[in-house]
């Protein structure tokens, strides 16, 4: 059994059918769902969802992409991370991906953001999910800073949606974090991750699908769903010379040991 550790069900159209996308979860033998919030303003919905269906959990945090969203605190996190299936602090990190005429400089609102987080996520005991795009550098740096080290009183965590280079794969997990796999893995402009996807060790390696984005092969330029996460187990069983059942069976209790309260 596989389990989508990064999904936006909260989204449309995916929360508009979520009968079907559960239905075709339990098809291709995905039986858990890890929700990702990326605002305060919608945590909310994407916490409802949790509750309502035994096998979704939830996180809580804020986009480094929303700009306009509400930055929260540390003790906003904190409270809010209470609450029931709630497994983990993030979407949370850095992104300069779209400057828009900014300076990195400029970002210094974003990096603050990322340090609430990983106080937060540091102060609950509970692992950060990281997104990083063209900002690898300052993103490991302010992990450092903040002492994500990988030592005890770490939070850790996954760096999910993992396109960065080998070298930024190594110092992450030297850091005590996780590398996640999107269905990236499968496009053909990917062997580069491909690469990398082949080097990271199992027991730190997870697999996700960003629905509704990113649809793997044979699925892409469709809207992606949890089930395909099958797909991305299959590329990387393919990729490592497993067979797909022990790709989802690692994955799985990787995913599981990283978001302890993920209980069955």
């Amino acid at each position: 059994m596989y389990i989508d550790s990064h999904c936006h069900l909260n989204y449309p159209p995916l929360k508009d059918d979520l009968p079907a996308v559960r239905a075709a979860m339990a098809q291709a033998r995905v039986d858990r769902a890890l929700l990702i919030s990326t605002t305060l303003e919608t945590f909310d919905d994407v916490h409802q969802l949790a509750m309502a269906h035994d096998n979704f959990w939830c996180t809580v945090g804020v986009h480094p992409d929303e700009e306009g969203a509400h930055s929260p605190t540390v003790d906003e996190l904190c409270t809010l991370a209470q609450r029931p299936r709630v497994v983990g602090i993030g979407e949370t990190g850095l992104d300069y991906y779209r400057l828009q005429g900014r300076t990195v400089a400029d970002m210094a609102w974003q990096r603050e953001r990322f340090r609430t987080h990983i106080r937060a996520a540091r102060s609950t005991g509970l692992p950060l999910i990281i997104h990083t795009r063209e900002a690898a550098a300052d993103t490991l740096a302010i992990l450092r800073e903040e002492g994500e080290d990988g030592s005890a009183g770490s939070a850790g965590g996954v760096f999910h949606c993992f396109t960065e280079t080998l070298d930024v794969a190594r110092e992450a997990l030297e850091l005590g974090f996780y590398i996640s796999i999107s269905g990236i893995v499968t496009f053909k402009t990917a062997q580069s991750l491909r690469d990398v996807a082949a080097w990271v060790p199992m027991d730190r390696l997870l697999i996700e699908t960003d629905s509704p984005y990113l649809a793997p092969v044979p699925y892409r330029g469709k809207t992606n769903q949890p089930a395909y996460v099958a797909e991305v187990g299959r590329a990387l069983a393919q990729l490592r010379g497993v067979t797909e059942d022990v790709l989802a069976a690692v994955t799985s209790d990787n995913c599981k040991r990283l978001f302890q309260r993920m209980t069955p």
